[in-house]
This record gives C-alpha cells, structure tokens and sequence, in this order.
C-alpha cells in the first residue's frame, strides 16, 4: 500500500481559492476541493443504479461505437494505458449529451454533466486568472473558451469489478489523461495513487465529499508544461483486503477539436494520436 500523500483540502467557498488551487496544482497536478457544488446525494445515486445496471448484463446492448466514442466498454474493450499491453480491469460506460444513455439512467447522468462542466469552466477561469503572463500571452485563446461550443467533453462511469484472487491484474494503470481537466467526485472506495516528482507513488485520501482535480495533457501541452499533467493509477487492493467493486464518475473536459494547442497540435490531433495509442480508436 503507498503512503498517503498531504494534499491539502481547500474549500471552493473561501478567500484565496484561485492561489491555493493553482498551486496545488502546480505541485501535484491534482487538486483536491471541498465545498463545491456538486451534488454528493445525485452522485451516490448514480453509482449505486449504474452498478446495477452493470451487473443485469443490459449494458452490452449499448457495445461501445469505435468511432464515435459512446456507449459501453466491457472488460474486453477496456482501454490499456499508454506503453501497456494488457488492458486495465474495468468496465465503463461514455456518457455524452448527443450520445447514447439507457432512458431510466439519463436525467441524473445528464444533471450531473452539466454541472460538472459548469464547474469546469470556472475552475479553467481560476487557472487562468493565476498563470503567469509568460504562459497566457502563448494560449492561442483564453482556457474557458476553449471548451466553449465542446461536444468532445465526456463523463465516463466506471466500475472496477472484484480482483479475482491471486490474478495479477491492473485496474487501472499508470497513466496521463488526454484532456484539459479531470473533474472526480468521491469514488465509492479508495485506490487512487499519483506518482511524485521524485518517482515515489502516493495514495490520494479517499474523502467523502471532496472533489479531485487533475491537469490533462492537453492542458499541458497548452501551459508549455507549467502544468504537469501527473501519472496515476488505480490500485489493485492488497491481498488482506476484501474483494469489493469501485465505482467513480470522472468528467473528462476537452477542448473543440479545432482548438490550436501548441505549434505542435490541435486538439483533434493530439485526442486521435492518444486514442490509438490507448487502443480504443
């Protein structure tokens, strides 16, 4: 089991957010947040419907759309992280407003989205208030306007199924993600790692009610690299730990496809390169 790292909690509600945020951020490439406004009761709810939902076996009628994106990924369509072989130990469903969604499951899912993106925006605002002049001058546009007209911005709910005993498997391995920021509620048990500047992997506390913050790598790619975008894992529980599931409800914000990064990429390009090496594209 890795040691706890100290993130500090910082309330969305108290003077001096805009600096705290940003300099955790610029630490960790996480952020841990309270007194935010997403509802924790719609989320519970989500997770305890959607682990039914994959349990009666009804997802594999929504089979992923390798093009488009949406729908279910079963354990055998699972992505691998980049530079892995074998796919991690998950199960998911990609959630977007023009996309596919069991009726019965919609209108939390859809709340939950918007509010997510929502907050989103104005996080990108508070990233962008704090970045020094030398990185903004080099943004082709301002950050919250990047997501501005999106339907790239995706929510993916996500169930780790029980480890089978002695099976050496990944639930998630070490790992970037694509996009400008990860929005995480409280997942349903802990297993979330990230990995230090110095190498070491540290446990992300698991804490109801907190929000979890994370730079992408095309915010990254944006900031020159001021903001890192931190490698991080889901592990796998100890062998003295009960096999349980995991459920989290990550929103994944992404630019429009047409967005210029960097002299090196434009959204689209940087999203298709990733996509193929995930193998999932």
């Amino acid at each position: 089991m890795s040691a706890p790292v100290a993130l500090p909690q910082i309330s969305y509600t108290a003077p001096g957010f805009d600096a705290a945020f940003m300099a955790s951020l610029h630490e960790y490439g996480f952020a841990a947040v309270v007194d935010h406004p997403l509802d924790g009761d719609r989320v519970t709810r989500i997770y305890g419907e959607w682990l039914a939902f994959f349990s009666s076996g009804e997802a594999a009628g929504f089979r992923m759309d390798p093009v488009k994106q949406d729908g279910y990924f079963s354990l055998r369509e699972a992505e691998h992280a980049k530079g892995f072989v074998e796919r991690d130990f998950k199960e998911y469903f990609q959630f977007y407003p023009w996309g596919r969604c069991p009726e019965s499951l919609q209108v939390d899912l859809a709340s939950h989205f918007d509010a997510a993106v929502e907050l989103g925006a104005e996080l990108l605002s508070c990233i962008a208030r704090s970045l020094p002049e030398a990185v903004t001058t080099e943004l082709t546009e301002p950050l919250r306007d990047m997501i501005q007209g999106s339907e790239q911005s995706m929510l993916r709910v996500l169930h780790y199924p029980p480890v089978p005993v002695g099976r050496p498997v990944l639930r998630a391995a070490p790992h970037e993600d694509i996009n400008l920021l990860t929005l995480l509620p409280a997942a349903d048990g802990p297993g979330l790692e990230l990995q230090l500047r110095s190498g070491e992997w540290v446990s992300v506390p698991h804490s109801p009610g907190q929000l979890i913050v994370n730079i992408g790598d095309m915010l990254q790619e944006a900031t020159g690299g001021y903001l890192p975008s931190t490698s991080h894992r889901v592990a796998t529980p100890d062998a003295e730990q009960p096999a349980v599931s995991r459920m989290s409800l990550p929103l994944f914000l992404h630019p429009r496809p047409d967005v210029v990064l960097s002299p090196r990429y434009t959204a689209r390009q940087y999203l298709m390169q990733r996509l193929d090496e995930l193998g999932v594209a």
